[in-house]
């Protein structure tokens, strides 16, 4: 990749139904798109991809590194994304950068209260709706480092676990559609030190940002492995249906 020059990143996220794609020069957003979630992912890739380079007017050869969410989100989702970025980065000899949804969600649209010159301690929470009245979610720091390790739980336990690190804080923004949500349970617990974002934003280009920041985090296409948190609802159903087929042991 491309160290001293300008970077181009073509970047793709497709954590929710919707997803979205970006292209991104060095710091700048050169195009963005959110995806259509009335058609699956697998319909839409990589004809979104190659949309996004049109419309800048670029072509594949141009590209001089690629980056994907990793998840947590749609299991489906992750895997199409995550393999449709795999082709294109081999059958380029690209890289391509790992990004989680917690990073992308903390750096993008940020708080604007987050950006004043006071000492308010401040750290961003992200939760992303896991159905069964979970939430994935973490803290963040001002860097958009991980403070807690990514959890898939309620949003009581979330909070409960949470408990000592967000006593070192003043002020927790919270990002995701987990957050919106789940709002009522956030504000209860933590009162006006809570700042919900009101919409989530797409993340593709985001996600160009933070590869075109630290070429030293792509890795080869092979690499690359979703961020799941917990089992595939799948994976889950199977055992469950494999237990009730289990006959009784004899006593």
């Amino acid at each position: 990749m491309e160290v001293g020059g300008r970077v181009l990143i073509l970047a793709l996220d497709t954590s929710s139904a919707a997803g979205s794609t970006a292209l991104v020069r060095d710091e700048t957003i050169v195009v963005e798109r959110t995806g259509d979630a009335s058609r699956t992912h697998g319909e839409r890739l990589p004809c979104e991809l190659m949309a996004v380079l049109d419309a800048a007017g670029a072509g594949l050869r141009d590209v001089d590194g690629f980056a994907v969410c990793i998840g947590p989100g749609s299991f489906t989702g992750l895997r199409v994304g995550i393999a449709t970025v795999q082709g294109l980065a081999l059958a380029q000899g690209k890289h391509v950068t790992p990004v989680s949804i917690f990073e992308a969600l903390a750096v993008r649209a940020p708080d604007p209260g987050s950006r004043t010159t006071d000492h308010t301690r401040r750290a961003t929470a992200v939760w992303i709706d896991a159905h069964r009245g979970e939430v994935f979610a973490t803290i963040l720091d001002d860097s958009h480092r991980e403070l807690t390790t990514p959890t898939s739980l309620t949003p009581e336990a979330t909070l409960e676990t949470w408990a000592a690190a967000l006593a070192a804080f003043e002020r927790i923004r919270f990002a995701g559609d987990g957050s919106i949500k789940h709002r009522e349970i956030v504000e209860a617990r933590l009162g006006s030190r809570a700042v919900i974002d009101p919409g989530v934003p797409p993340v593709a280009g985001a996600i160009g940002l933070i590869a075109a920041a630290d070429p030293g985090r792509a890795v080869r296409p092979h690499a690359i492995a979703p961020l799941y948190v917990r089992r595939p609802d799948a994976v889950l159903a199977r055992e469950r249906r494999d237990a009730v087929r289990e006959p009784a042991q004899p006593e």
